[in-house]
């Protein structure tokens, strides 16, 4: 091929990559990238995995690049319909779901089961933002009253199932909706001194696992073969690295299949083993990176509902990361919530995916959408 004829090419394909913002594109290539290395040391002995995510990677980078194209006005209009279709498949999980160790979580549809909470995770935020851009400039505590129903009835629906990990996702990303939305500090306030005091009733409503788990956080020394070996073998991974780490594919604690879900919810374990504290430092430095360019996109938006489902997509980000390290590293009680763009997974990544397609169209459409 000539030069001439490259040239070509290349003007051709340019509008169709334009959609990506380069910064954001970058981060994501370097997260996956290390995800990977990650996820061929943690999967030796089992085969498939690194094929499925890549896989998983070009599904997720196609989902991108679709929403990419969807300007926030058509978000706006189809916000209400992915509520509403996402609280039904919800109920739908509730009333025939198909249960899978011990939750009820997917629905089967023809060949495939789906999690419609992982929906949620975009579909509340969406929902929320959309509220408060019809109502902006008249919104009363009323407003805030009926944001909070809407935040509350597919929580509820997803603690039901139950999967705590998800809810907090949903939670998070709908009270930044909320907060972002103007709620003042004096209801902030209020609200946390609500929560604190319906501590009690909460831990009684929670499931007998869930409290096992908590507790589990306090001593896990007191089950170390039982409900405690998970955080245990965890720590025990993370701490071993050191400085400078074991090395790639060193990791004894992953490879002697000590850590339990090494290449979902606990791969950041894997990585600590092998890569140490520098390691560490990088990954939290290229989320710290991700959070960054989230805020600078929700800080450049044109209008009411594009600043504030950037922010919330930006807090469901940082929610991922924070919860999960905080778990793998026995700060916070197991709950099953995967390392962002870096744990083996189809459906939490084509969520991501989904995510960061709407930051890219709020940048590329922010000089045309009306505010």
């Amino acid at each position: 091929m000539s030069i001439n004829e490259r040239r070509s090419l290349a003007r051709r394909l340019r509008p169709y990559f334009a959609v990506f913002d380069i910064p954001l594109m970058l981060i994501l290539i370097m997260l996956l990238t290390t995800s990977l290395f990650t996820l061929m040391s943690a999967s030796m002995g089992i085969p498939g995995k690194i094929e499925d995510q890549i896989r998983n990677i070009c599904m997720s980078f196609f989902v991108m690049w679709v929403v990419a194209n969807v300007s926030p006005q058509t978000m706006m209009r189809i916000a209400l319909p992915a509520y509403v279709v996402t609280v039904m498949l919800l109920v739908a999980v509730a009333l025939f779901g198909v249960i899978k160790l011990g939750a009820r979580r997917w629905l089967h549809i023809g060949v495939i089961d789906i999690q419609p909470s992982e929906f949620a995770k975009i579909a509340v935020p969406l929902m929320l933002a959309w509220f408060f851009q019809q109502h902006q400039g008249q919104l009363r505590w009323h407003a805030y009253a009926i944001a909070a129903v809407l935040l509350l009835v597919p929580t509820v629906l997803i603690m039901r199932q139950p999967d705590l990990g998800t809810a907090m996702l949903v939670i998070a990303a709908g009270f930044c909706v909320i907060f972002l939305g103007g709620l003042s500090w004096k209801a902030l306030a209020a609200l946390v001194l609500i929560g604190a005091a319906s501590m009690p009733v909460a831990w009684s409503m929670l499931h007998d696992y869930q409290r096992e788990r908590v507790l589990t956080l306090i001593d896990p020394t007191s089950d170390p073969l039982g409900k405690g070996f998970h955080i245990i073998q965890s720590t025990i991974a993370v701490g071993s690295g050191g400085m400078f780490g074991k090395g790639w594919k060193e990791g004894t604690q992953a490879h002697l299949e000590f850590i339990p879900e090494r290449t979902t919810d606990f791969i950041f374990a894997v990585y600590s083993e092998e890569f140490g504290l520098v390691g560490n430092l990088f990954l939290m430095f290229l989320y710290l990176l991700l959070i960054g360019r989230g805020l600078m996109i929700a800080g450049g938006a044109p209008n009411f509902f594009t600043r504030l489902l950037a922010g919330a997509i930006t807090m469901i980000f940082f929610t991922y990361a924070f919860v999960n390290m905080g778990m793998v590293s026995g700060i916070l009680p197991v709950v099953g919530v995967p390392l962002p763009f870096m744990s083996y997974g189809g459906t939490a990544l084509l969520t991501l995916g989904l995510a960061s397609g709407i930051l890219m169209s709020i940048q590329r459409h922010r000089k045309l959408v009306q505010t």
